[in-house]
């Protein structure tokens, strides 16, 4: 079975792939503290992510950063339309 997984590799689910999108994105924030905010990029990104499913707009998208201590809390919650 080895072969054949190196022969015909899966495809990464966009899932996966946004979720360490995100751990990237979280990390360089941790390190970068001085740097440009990265929720806008974020909030950009996820509006085009979902548009490609279903239609969105940038108001049904909100994101905030809470920060309390050494604790941080990125919350994002998406409306979706009704099916």
């Amino acid at each position: 079975m080895p072969l054949l997984n190196f022969l015909f590799p899966k495809k990464e689910k966009s899932a996966t792939a946004a979720k360490e999108r995100l751990q990237i994105i979280i990390a360089r924030e941790r390190t970068n503290r001085a740097g440009p905010d990265f929720l806008p990029a974020l909030h950009r990104e996820l509006i085009e992510v979902i548009s490609k499913y279903t239609k969105v707009s940038a108001d049904d998208i909100k994101i905030s950063l809470d920060r309390q201590g050494n604790l941080e809390v990125l919350d994002v919650n998406v409306v979706l339309p009704d099916a």
